[in-house]
């Protein structure tokens, strides 16, 4: 390169504004504004005394709703925006970017794609229109059991037809949001393991009106994490649940469970990449102004390099975020992008969290620096939804092609 080059090159460098990268509009600028000036009513403080007492966001749920973003993804038709599911991904990025928490109201989004997608013409148009309107939540997904975990053929809530009504009798463990639910997605075997020829079969969804279970067969207990994820245990014995209810065909509810789960991949990625530019942001703002030994902590490369490469990997997981969505978009198949896309966004969220951390020193742990809190936050996108370790042994049969692991 020429040396006028080189200085035509330094003299653009100087022009641009630090951080610059990590708050341009990338796609959708008006919706991104629209989801930040929600977020602004919602300041530090708010999510602060909610995590002191473990507390639900009732009012910035309430307003996300009034707004349409949790109806983003429910067709025109069913009054929702009937946006694709890149849209919907960058609301969750823009809260959690904004210093808010998008997880007390993501699963909506993803849970009413197995009504959309699999509910029968009747239960679209029972539900569908008043989730949208905000009418009914469907925030619970009864999924994982203690005994089973991740193994979710394993199952043991069983539910027996008896004439018009299932019922259902078993536990369900890491259900979200299930107290601050109007419906819940309930994973049942219909069918005992050891009756299948294969270990998926058997399965089936029911949606669970939570209002009318209540003290009619559901128990639901909080359960106390190192977070504020309002995580709940249900029992469930002799509930009652209409056949009506049954998404889909008897039988195929694990198939139906899957086509959900690239959703949640793709959404909970790029919600988790939101994390980590709001923990980027706060630590390179820091860095620039904390000034050690008579000069800013910033200007040393163990300082520099950490929130760098944190930077590198977040735009890298985005790419692949952004491939996942475009391919479910699309109706391409994108399991192994959606798996992807969810484990390089929680080890970079997760290094931009570290980072942070420690880039702040003592005052990370200090809790009105908001830092300690998303730094908790950042944690569980390497548990939840789905193991770092499912996604590798996932990668490696399915995509490398080397033998099943487990």
């Amino acid at each position: 390169m020429a040396e006028e080059d080189r200085r035509v090159d330094h003299a653009h460098q100087d022009d641009i504004d630090p951080g610059a990268s990590m708050r341009f509009d990338r796609d959708y600028p008006e919706l991104r504004d629209a989801v930040r000036r929600i977020c602004s009513d919602f300041t530090a403080p708010y999510w602060r005394e909610l995590d002191e007492r473990r507390g639900y966001p009732t009012a910035f749920v309430q307003a996300l709703t009034a707004a349409g973003f949790l109806g983003a993804l429910i067709p025109q038709e069913y009054g929702g925006s009937g946006l694709p599911l890149r849209a919907a991904a960058v609301i969750l990025e823009e809260i959690n970017a904004g210093g808010c928490v998008a997880s007390p109201a993501h699963a909506q989004m993803y849970i009413m794609g197995t009504v959309l997608r699999h509910g029968s013409a009747a239960q679209k148009a029972r539900y569908l229109p008043a989730i949208a309107r905000g009418e009914l939540r469907l925030q619970a997904f009864g999924v994982t059991e203690p005994t089973s975990g991740s193994d979710t053929t394993r199952i043991r809530t069983r539910a027996v037809r008896k004439g018009d009504h299932y019922v259902v009798n078993g536990q369900k463990l890491w259900t979200s949001r299930a107290l601050h639910s109007d419906l819940m997605l309930l994973l049942v075997r219909t069918t005992p393991l050891e009756q299948c020829a294969k270990k998926t079969q058997g399965l089936s969804t029911l949606l669970v009106d939570l209002r009318e279970a209540m003290g009619r067969g559901v128990e639901i207990r909080p359960v106390k994490t190192l977070l504020n994820h309002n995580t709940t245990e249900i029992f469930i014995e002799n509930l009652e649940v209409p056949a009506e209810n049954l998404i889909g065909e008897e039988g195929q509810g694990f198939r139906y469970i899957l086509d959900g789960m690239n959703a949640e991949r793709i959404l909970v990625a790029q919600e988790c990449i939101g994390d980590g530019r709001w923990l980027l942001d706060k630590a390179v703002a820091y860095a620039r102004e904390r000034e050690v030994f008579g000069r800013p902590i910033g200007q040393n490369q163990g300082i520099q390099f950490p929130l760098a490469r944190a930077h590198a990997e977040l735009e890298a997981a985005e790419l692949m975020a952004r491939k996942a969505a475009a391919l479910f978009d699309a109706h391409q198949p994108c399991g192994a992008e959606a798996n992807m896309a969810k484990l390089l966004a929680s080890e970079a969220t997760w290094k931009a969290a570290e980072a942070a951390l420690q880039t702040h020193g003592g005052f990370g742990f200090a809790q009105e620096y908001d830092i300690e809190r998303k730094w908790r936050e950042a944690r569980i996108y390497q548990t939840a939804p789905v193991s770092t370790n499912l996604i590798l042994s996932y990668l490696g049969e399915h995509v490398l092609g080397l033998p099943r692991s487990y």
